[in-house]
């Protein structure tokens, strides 16, 4: 029982910690390039459609939109592995694994800031660029990040299992 106990919890903490990181993430990108959203994000996710005016509550549901879905399927793994592992403490453990694997997102973040900033030209990218863009860099910037963000989750979910398993 506990063991079913734990792997739901884990699911549903994996998706609450994702979605939250996906808010703060998408708050920071946001600052970096207002444009990314405005012009990019809003039109992909259709949100301009839902009656919400305020530009930071629609890059905060966007953010957890584009993110809940990664710490389910995180958390699908980090459930299976919590079945072979010690029940009793591998909740605390998975969610310190949860989090050391959001820091390594953070970590890929940002050297997708630098990698954009660094080597990255519109002129060089086969990247969908809205033409009213003003600040092409900033936009190629906060997309790198995002590319990189991803990546580093998946990175992060290796280091998070080897340590949900050697801690126990």
């Amino acid at each position: 029982m506990l063991k079913l106990l734990n792997f739901i919890l884990i699911i549903l903490i994996s998706i609450i910690i994702a979605g939250l990181y996906g808010i703060l993430h998408d708050q920071i990108t946001y600052t970096i390039s207002n444009e990314y959203y405005t012009l990019f994000k809003f039109e992909q996710f259709g949100i301009n459609e839902w009656g919400i005016d305020n530009e930071r509550v629609k890059v905060g549901i966007i953010g957890f939109l584009a993110t809940w879905w990664v710490g389910f399927i995180l958390g699908i793994i980090y459930a299976i592995v919590s079945l072979f592992l010690n029940s009793r403490k591998i909740l605390r453990i998975t969610i310190q694994s949860v989090f050391f694997n959001i820091g390594v997102t953070v970590i890929f973040g940002v050297i997708g800031y630098l990698y954009g900033a660094v080597f990255l030209e519109a002129d060089e990218l086969n990247w969908y660029i809205p033409e009213q863009t003003t600040n092409i860099q900033a936009f190629i910037n906060v997309g790198s990040i995002h590319n990189f963000g991803y990546l580093g989750g998946l990175v992060g979910l290796i280091f998070g299992v080897y340590y949900q398993i050697k801690r126990n």
